[in-house]
């Protein structure tokens, strides 16, 4: 004979049959978040002009495509490059408005309107930006992956001590003009990375066109 209860469970099915009933209790839920999903992951489109090297571009696209992949992939502007993907690197570099940025890292369709430049609007083969002459005086790009993004964000750099906004590195946070030290373009170009080193001669080029056309 055992004194055991016929109704009496071990422990373990005891904590399978918790689960799954909670389990079935919860399917309603599930399924709807499973259906919300399945819903988000579909690709919603949205017509937008982008003002590219001073030329207008009426694309439809993804509203979920970065600005990266919508001037590789949509229109065809390899120049600018794809890094890391992760807004690490800087060879996506491009300019907005004026101002540098990191193009992997905006949606495209935020910048509807917007004035962009990619390294395909600086300078020509035949008539090359000063900063371009000097990365090629200056043995600036060697590999050449990432001079694009350096370029452009040289120009935006230049343009950003011009109208007097510091760095971590700017001794004086007022001047109506940043004094550009190595330091000073050291600190600013940290954000795009060279593979081959070439940030000595990357410094030197940039210092060697200051206020000559850039």
């Amino acid at each position: 004979m055992t004194d055991e209860s016929p109704l009496s469970v071990d422990r373990r099915t005891l904590l399978k049959t918790s689960v799954a009933v909670g389990v079935i209790a919860h399917l309603p839920a599930l399924t709807n978040a499973a259906d919300a999903a399945s819903k988000a992951a579909q690709p919603v489109n949205m017509t937008v002009t982008l003002r590219i090297n001073n030329q207008s571009h009426p694309l439809t696209l993804d509203t979920r495509a970065s600005l990266l992949d919508a001037l590789r992939e949509q229109l065809g502007m390899t120049g600018t490059k794809k890094g890391c993907d992760h807004g690490q690197c800087g060879a996506c570099t491009v300019l907005v408005n004026g101002r540098r940025i990191n193009s992997c890292l905006t949606l495209a369709v935020m910048h509807d309107g917007d004035e962009i430049t990619t390294i395909e609007g600086i300078g020509t083969p035949e008539d090359l930006h000063p900063l371009q002459s000097a990365f090629i005086e200056h043995d600036g790009f060697q590999c050449g992956y990432c001079t694009s993004g350096q370029i452009c964000s040289a120009i935006g750099m230049l343009k950003e001590a011009a109208d007097g906004w510091p760095s971590h590195v700017s001794s004086n946070l007022t001047a109506a003009r940043v004094e550009l030290t190595d330091a000073e373009v050291r600190e600013r170009m940290s954000g795009n990375l060279c593979r081959c080193s070439a940030y000595p001669n990357i410094v030197a080029a940039i210092q060697s066109v200051r206020g000559v056309g850039a």
